[in-house]
């Protein structure tokens, strides 16, 4: 059975920091690229970052590049979102994906909330 479980999330005053994580079990993780998206109330989910299978490769959107990293561990089955400077914007669910790219495969996590007020 697959899973992917995203935890870290929470409420943060503008300027701190969080780091999610996403344990995975039920699928060979060195095979699946691992991305991050968000949703936040009221739009479209959007990609925020992305890692290649052996973590080597890293891209992130333009709205948090320079504040947010990307990683993964292969040996854990996990991937991390290290989230810094957090602005009021960054706010939404969270959720963390696997594919394979150009098969049509993909796993998705339920998500976790980060909210950033003062």
């Amino acid at each position: 059975q697959v899973q992917l479980v995203e935890s870290g999330g929470g409420l943060v005053q503008p300027g701190g920091s969080l780091r999610l994580s996403c344990a995975t079990s039920g699928f060979t993780f060195h095979y699946y690229v691992m991305k991050w998206y968000r949703q936040a109330p009221g739009k479209e989910r959007e990609f925020v970052a992305g890692v290649t299978k052996d973590g080597g490769v890293k891209r992130y959107a333009e709205s948090v590049k320079g504040r947010f990293t990307i990683s993964r561990d292969n040996v854990r089955k996990t991937a991390s979102l290290q989230m810094n400077s957090l602005k009021l914007e960054d706010t939404a669910v969270y959720y963390c994906k696997a594919e394979v790219v150009g098969q049509n495969i993909e796993y998705w996590g339920q998500g976790t909330q980060v909210t950033v007020s003062s």
